[in-house]
């Protein structure tokens, strides 16, 4: 059972974990240095755990504890009890979810190991915004997609507010990140996979024609400003685009991937 300790100084050390959560940047330095990531809200924090990510501690005020009591009582970490005004000094935002616990992480697994089993798989190259990083996730989990890969420049899915987008989806849908940015989409043909990258290349097709009938298929896009690099644009197998109505060229990537879910989603079988 996890242990409840009342805290009412906000430069309390063992806070250390949940301070400044709002600072991207400080966030990375401490996240990375001490393998930690932060869950925000019950439903997220529960399945965090069911996903068996190992706690270092929980943070909530006294009202938001019966929520997830179970989870306490399962649980070896401490639980921190703080009010809600300590809760958003040292935080740095208002905590209205119901609680917040840090998380250690796990080693990244291999790329082969993600896409062994897979069908379909979403490739992200350098989508930085921790915002598109959750909800592509949350989309490819929704629509039947089996892993994401990510580029070493994509945000962190497990940045608080990836997590949030994703609501957990992170914890479900295996994913890693590809150490070969210049080579990641040869290899990925190696293994079996007919890359689709989503771009407005002179001859893309319209993305259902272009990812009907393939067997082991991985959905390429880009980043938020400029799209697919013009290297994995090149070596992709095939160049897709989403059909819309004149005077709009392009979706936000996370809706574009969730469109591109729907459809691969719907393809035909190959016959071979």
């Amino acid at each position: 059972m996890a242990e409840q300790i009342l805290i009412d100084d906000p430069a309390d050390p063992r806070l250390a974990d949940y301070r400044d959560l709002r600072d991207v940047q400080l966030r990375r330095t401490l996240e990375t240095e001490h393998g930690l990531f932060i869950a925000e809200g019950e439903k997220v924090v529960r399945r965090a755990l069911e996903a068996e990510y190992a706690p270092r501690s929980f943070l909530m005020a006294p009202r938001w504890l019966a929520g997830l009591a179970d989870v306490l009582d399962r649980s070896d970490a401490p639980c921190y009890v703080v009010s809600e005004h300590l809760a958003e000094s040292v935080t740095g935002f208002h905590v209205h979810r119901g609680a917040l616990a840090s998380l250690h992480r796990r080693p990244l697994p291999l790329v082969d190991d993600v896409v062994r089993d897979a069908r379909t798989i979403v490739v992200l190259e350098d989508v930085v915004d921790h915002t598109n990083v959750g909800a592509i996730l949350r989309s490819a989990a929704a629509l039947g997609v089996d892993a994401a890969l990510l580029s070493p420049r994509c945000a962190d899915p497990l940045y608080r507010r990836a997590i949030k987008v994703a609501m957990g989806a992170v914890f479900t849908l295996p994913w890693t990140r590809m150490d070969d940015w210049y080579d990641a989409l040869p290899a990925l043909h190696d293994l079996g996979f007919t890359t689709v990258a989503t771009t407005l290349a002179t001859d893309a097709v319209p993305i259902q024609e272009a990812v009907h009938g393939i067997d082991r298929l991985a959905l390429v896009l880009g980043t938020e400003g400029h799209g697919i690099s013009e290297r994995w644009s090149q070596v992709a197998d095939r160049r897709a685009i989403i059909p819309m109505s004149a005077g709009i060229d392009s979706l936000n990537v996370a809706a574009a991937t969730a469109v591109a879910c729907y459809v691969a989603r719907e393809r035909g079988h190959s016959a071979g």
